[in-house]
């Protein structure tokens, strides 16, 4: 029998046990759920399939670390075989039970088929795959000595062709030497004859960069103060620039200055008359109705000094007001 017989046996193995496995399962799970139910308290019967199910869970963890182990060839001891006991007998006790309360001995033997059924395929499962890990064991070994003894061989058959190989090597090696010897004596001659060409077209160069350097050197320090000499120049441009820009800005100040104090007194002059007996002339209203805006003086208080109503004065400002929003909307909007 060889190794892929071996495996097929095992999978025919593994599969038939888990349908037993799952079978038993699903049958105790229909079983025992009822007879939970009616041992437990109304408000808690949905709890009774939990029982089964964790039952049950222990028969999976059991069957399935025993095929572990026996594949690995190992053995857990006595607590795997009181787990597998203890769950078997279990699942027996508690599939049984319910007939038993009845004293219906059919119905125990019927409700024992697949706890029974599952003890002992597990049981039984156990060996097989005991059998089957030793059977592939010794399968392996014999294959890894055969393994072994071709390898030998094969190794014995490369070192008998490496050695003759390497002897006509060494031969074709010895000849080649010599050979590389002889032109390794005329290529040392025909480099020295070149490294002193070489050593002299080499001392010419450097003399040639060296005096083209020096001339660069001297270009290089005329460029740089010529740099130096315009750079000046045009900071004293700038220095002369900034001053007359200063200079005119200055003068500018003082022209605004001096304008404003202008309009300041020419408004002074037009808000002195005092309170006007009857209405002036419009353009010497107009003017008072200014000077009094730029001011801030009240409509009343501007009213008095040109002698016109409170109305037309209110229009008047309005109009100043709305030519001053204007121009700044303008340069928003610019």
């Amino acid at each position: 029998m060889n190794s892929v017989q071996i495996r097929s046996a095992d999978r025919a193995l593994s599969v038939g046990t888990w349908l037993i496995v799952g079978g038993a399962m699903l049958y105790s799970i229909l079983t025992v759920t009822p007879l939970a139910a009616r041992h437990t308290p109304e408000a808690w019967r949905w709890t009774a399939p939990i029982l089964p199910l964790v039952v049950d869970a222990a028969v999976v963890i059991v069957v399935r670390l025993d095929a572990t182990m026996a594949r690995l060839g190992g053995h857990g001891g006595r607590w795997p075989i009181a787990l597998r006991w203890m769950t078997g007998c279990m699942t027996l006790a508690l599939n049984a039970a319910d007939s038993a309360l009845q004293k219906d001995l059919v119905g125990v033997a019927v409700h024992s088929v697949a706890p029974l059924l599952l003890i002992v395929t597990a049981e039984t499962g156990l060996a097989y795959r005991r059998a089957i890990a030793t059977a592939l064991n010794d399968l392996n070994t014999r294959q890894q000595a055969e393994k072994e003894a071709r390898e030998q061989a094969a190794a014995q058959r490369r070192e008998a062709a490496e050695r003759s190989a390497r002897e006509a090597r060494e031969h074709k090696a010895a000849l080649a030497r010599e050979q590389r010897e002889h032109e390794a004596a005329l290529s040392r001659e025909q480099r020295e004859h070149e490294d002193r060409v070489r050593r002299e077209e080499q001392g010419r160069v450097e003399a040639r960069e060296r005096a083209e350097r020096e001339a660069r050197e001297r270009a290089e320090g005329e460029r740089e103060q010529q740099q130096r000499e315009r750079e000046r120049r045009e900071r004293e441009a700038a220095a002369h620039a900034e001053r007359e820009r200063r200079e005119r800005e200055e003068a500018q100040r003082r022209e605004h200055a001096e304008q404003a104090e202008q309009a300041r007194r020419e408004r002074a002059a037009l808000l002195a008359g005092g309170t006007a007996e009857e209405k002036l002339p419009e353009d010497r209203a107009r003017q008072i109705v200014a000077a009094g805006f730029e001011s801030g003086l009240t409509v009343r208080a501007v009213s008095e000094l040109c002698g016109w109503s409170t109305g037309w004065v209110t229009a008047r400002y309005q109009e100043l007001r709305d030519t001053k929003t204007t121009p700044a909307l303008e340069g928003a909007s610019a």
